[in-house]
């Protein structure tokens, strides 16, 4: 097994994309390995690093389907329910609350 080929920051060449960019194009990887590294120099920590696929191997992202869609619908309804006043809070709670504003508020 070989090294990964390295690119400096904004040098790679056309036919590699970050999981963002193929994502942005409606793909994903699609179960292929990583093919190259971009290494992006930092003055006093190593390189940040980010992973390139090859685009000609990349798959089409799946459709939502309506079961997924549904999941996903509870899932934020739960985020946004107060588990003390058990109402919709219109906004996701934040954990450092644990409740709804009025909720963690002073009591009267």
């Amino acid at each position: 097994m070989g090294a990964l080929p390295v690119f400096r920051w904004r040098l790679a060449p056309d036919g590699y994309a970050t999981r963002r960019q193929l994502r942005a194009r409606g793909l994903r990887p699609g179960g292929q390995a990583v093919a190259a590294q971009l290494e992006r120099p930092r003055r006093r920590r190593g390189p940040l690093v980010a992973y390139l696929y090859r685009i000609d191997l990349a798959r089409p992202v799946r459709p939502m389907t309506a079961a997924k869609w549904a999941a996903l619908a509870k899932a934020n309804a739960a985020r946004r329910t107060c588990p003390e006043c058990r109402r919709d809070a219109g906004y996701v709670i934040p954990d450092s609350l644990g409740t709804c504003v009025p909720c963690a508020g002073p009591r009267r």
